[in-house]
């Protein structure tokens, strides 16, 4: 029989009961056993939901650390605790999912890629979007060379009005950021991945406090409280890599823009383009004539009938845990998702100075 690995929980927020505990429970070769968080009562109630009759309850993570049949532990806690938590886990010898991003700072993201590397477990961040079924499609197209050299890449993370209010995504000491380093963070790991380039040059960036000082603003989740909005509503960056390609980030929870695309990228190659704004598109020039075609994602094909697909949440996890079990690099290794942190804290930095930040 295949081993069953016992899965330790560290943070029982939203994440975790939004993606990591649904998608865990429902991988075969996966039982949680253990639940953590500062709150004991979301503890207690994801255990309850999730977890077996002797399911264990922790407040202290360390303790939870210190239980030698637990193989894999998945770190979902605010940003500023991603590392400390990471290597602890690493060091006890656990396999470690951690949330995006990777870090707070780049450096403790770079403190987490030594640690696995020092450790020989496996590490991985939640970059989930790779594995939508439009994700999958274009990666296969990137890697045909059917787009030939991609040289333009542009990551969109861009909301009208969707600000989270809750937890603490406001909180700059806790996160690190607000949108740049929430949901930019997914579509440059799209666009970094689509184009197969991590070794970015130099970095250009902007960011802003426009519409975070609106009083009763219209927003997804009910109005901010501008006291507490203490971090970016919106960031830009533009990022030239070592082989003179260039991406464009664009990231913001709240923005006067109708163009509204989260967690996609637009891509151009010297032999055709690619984009997720509107499904997934391939475009480019075919005798002398200019095309455009849409990829069909759907499972059906038969009438009355849609089709069945995993979920991508699903195909993470299933992913991971088959990474541990062949002994192979996960899907998302821990030095691409340094990277993506090293790009983020250099757009920050940017914005901070008003120079341009060379990262070699």
């Amino acid at each position: 029989m295949s081993k069953v690995y016992r899965v330790g929980i560290i943070g029982c927020g939203g994440i975790a009961n939004g993606k990591h505990l649904p998608a865990l429970s429902r991988q075969d070769k996966v039982q949680i056993v253990a639940f953590c968080d500062i709150i004991k009562e979301r503890a207690e109630a994801a255990a309850e939901q999730y977890g077996g009759a002797d399911a264990a309850v922790y407040t202290d993570y360390q303790e939870l650390l210190r239980d030698a049949s637990i193989d894999i532990v998945h770190v979902l806690t605010p940003n500023d605790a991603h590392a400390e938590i990471s290597i602890a886990a690493l060091e006890a010898g656990k396999h470690v999912m951690c949330e995006k991003p990777m870090a707070k700072t780049a450096a403790d993201a770079l403190r987490m890629v030594e640690a696995a590397k020092r450790t020989g477990k496996k590490l991985t961040i939640g970059y989930d979007n790779r594995f939508r079924q439009d994700s999958q499609y274009l990666k296969k197209v990137c890697e045909s060379g059917e787009l030939g050299h991609i040289y333009y890449g542009k990551a969109h993370a861009i909301r009208r009005r969707a600000v989270p209010t809750w937890g603490v995504f406001l909180d700059e000491e806790k996160q690190g950021g607000g949108p740049l380093i929430d949901i930019g963070t997914h579509a440059l790991d799209l666009t970094l991945w689509m184009m197969d380039n991590y070794k970015p040059k130099v970095v250009l960036g902007t960011k802003y406090h426009e519409l975070s000082r609106k009083e009763e603003a219209a927003n997804a989740w009910g109005p901010w409280d501008p006291e507490k909005f203490t971090v970016e509503d919106s960031a830009f960056g533009m990022i030239v890599m070592e082989n003179g390609a260039t991406i464009t980030l664009e990231a913001s929870w709240a923005l006067n823009s109708l163009d509204v695309d989260e967690a996609k990228c637009s891509l151009s190659g010297t032999e055709a383009g690619a984009d997720m704004k509107d499904g997934l598109r391939i475009n480019g020039e075919k005798h002398s004539k200019l095309y455009m075609k849409e990829i069909e994602l759907g499972a059906g094909g038969v009438a009355f009938y849609e089709g069945k697909a995993e979920k991508a949440t699903d195909i993470e996890l299933r992913k991971w845990i088959e990474a541990i079990e062949q002994d192979k690099d996960p899907v998302v290794t821990p030095e691409q998702a340094y990277v993506v942190s090293r790009i983020l804290e250099a757009i920050y930095e940017s914005a901070q100075t008003g120079k341009a930040v060379y990262l070699n």
